[in-house]
């Protein structure tokens, strides 16, 4: 029966709420096909072991049974599990939703009813009505969804990223569609991000200047300095390091908690993932062997004689080229833009954030925190996966058994 068949008939909502156990949903249909109604909505949720099951449904018309009978008979079979069983008389379908529909993703850590009451707060506010909620994930962060209509996804996302910090959450605001699923590509930034070191940073400790560099590192990620200039600053102070510095580098790298099981989710579900850095090649592309990435880009250190020279060679990968990157790397994964997800940390990142469809900052420094669409505040890069609606127990299928997080 189409929406509009149904549109004046007489339906009966029935709830069925207790505990859980199997054949429930199994036996309330059994006991209404007695009486020849047809379906009209289903919904199910399950907590901590207590069922609530909603059904509407056509009331009875089939071999002059009553709508008085059918409501004997449900209660009757209700009783016999130890559920409670409720049925309100109405017409037609549900209320239609509003239009704009969008995906509101909320992490906590923990999530606190406060939160939760000033986030839905926010979504009235701008007009939207909350239809469904269920969670995403319950560790290494509570991550709940909840479907919002009646809200445009722009002005939702603006009210609801502005406010998160203060509510103590981390919030993102898609808006709902197919492309919600659909094939996309993950950039990265490298530095503080996929990895918790500086790059420029270790290589700095084994040249014994290590306090130089992160002054001058610490400056452009805050926007003071231009980066150009700050990178050929920092790589001359490398000048004279022995080549085999670069192996021992690439050893104390250390990655991001989550990362390996967000670039290996991803690859599972059909993604393509990719780093961009203002860091170097030496260790990118280490990075994306390792880890099996689809594509990196970074700046590349002179070795000349089995020694670093003090300067980069080939193009430069600054804020304006990590943008660029992102959209070479749609163009060549046959991804449009807007269905990249870029990561970032840094005030170099932001171009890359912003010219990609979710542009999301990483324990980010403030000025990106504002400007990008949403922030994650966890120390956990894996948490990102839930901001595209991929819950724990398909983070956990694609893992495998035995294999690290």
């Amino acid at each position: 029966m189409s929406a509009s068949q149904t549109s004046d008939v007489p339906t009966l909502l029935v709830k069925i709420f207790g505990k859980d156990r199997p054949g429930i949903t199994a036996g309330l249909f059994d006991t209404l096909a007695a009486y020849s109604v047809d379906v009209v909505d289903i919904e199910q949720v399950v907590t901590r072991g207590r069922i609530v099951l909603c059904a509407l449904v056509t009331a009875p018309t089939a071999g002059g049974t009553t709508e008085g009978e059918l409501r004997a008979t449900v209660h009757s079979w209700a009783e016999t599990l130890k559920l409670q069983a409720e049925i309100i008389s109405g017409t037609g379908d549900n209320r239609p939703r509003g239009s704009g529909r969008s995906h509101v993703t909320v992490l906590g850590h923990p999530l606190t009813a406060e939160s939760t009451a000033a986030v839905a707060a926010r979504i009235t506010a701008t007009g939207g009505n909350i239809d469904r909620i269920f969670r995403l994930a319950k560790y290494p962060v509570t991550a709940v969804e909840i479907a919002v209509s009646g809200a445009e996804t722009e002005a939702l996302r603006t009210v609801l990223a502005t406010e998160a910090a203060g509510m103590g959450v981390d919030v993102a605001v898609v808006a709902a569609g197919l492309h919600r699923r659909a094939q996309r590509l993950v950039v990265m930034d490298v530095d503080s991000t996929l990895i918790q070191d500086e790059v420029i940073e270790l290589f700095a400790a084994h040249a014994g200047c290590e306090d130089k560099v992160a002054e001058i590192t610490a400056s452009a990620m805050r926007g003071e300095l231009d980066f150009e200039q700050s990178l050929h600053a920092r790589v001359a102070l490398l000048a004279g390091l022995d080549a085999s510095v670069v192996e021992k580098v690439r050893k104390e790298v250390r990655l991001t908690p989550g990362a390996r099981t967000l670039i290996r989710t991803l690859k599972r579900l059909g993604y393509q993932v990719g780093v961009v850095s203002g860091g170097f090649t030496q260790v990118t592309d280490d990075l994306k062997t390792r880890l099996g990435l689809d594509f990196a880009s970074a700046n590349t250190l002179e070795i000349e004689d089995g020694k670093l020279t003090g300067r980069v060679v080939g193009e430069i990968v600054d804020r304006a080229g990590k943008a660029r990157l992102l959209r070479r790397f749609a163009a060549e994964a046959g991804v449009p833009l807007a269905q990249t997800v870029a990561i970032g940390d840094g005030a170099n990142d932001l171009d890359m954030l912003n010219a990609a469809g979710l542009g999301v900052a990483f324990n980010a420094k403030p000025v990106v925190r504002r400007a990008a669409h949403t922030a994650v505040n966890v120390p956990f890069l894996d948490t990102v996966l839930y901001l595209l609606g991929i819950t724990r127990e398909e983070v956990e299928v694609a893992d495998g058994p035995g294999e690290e997080h």
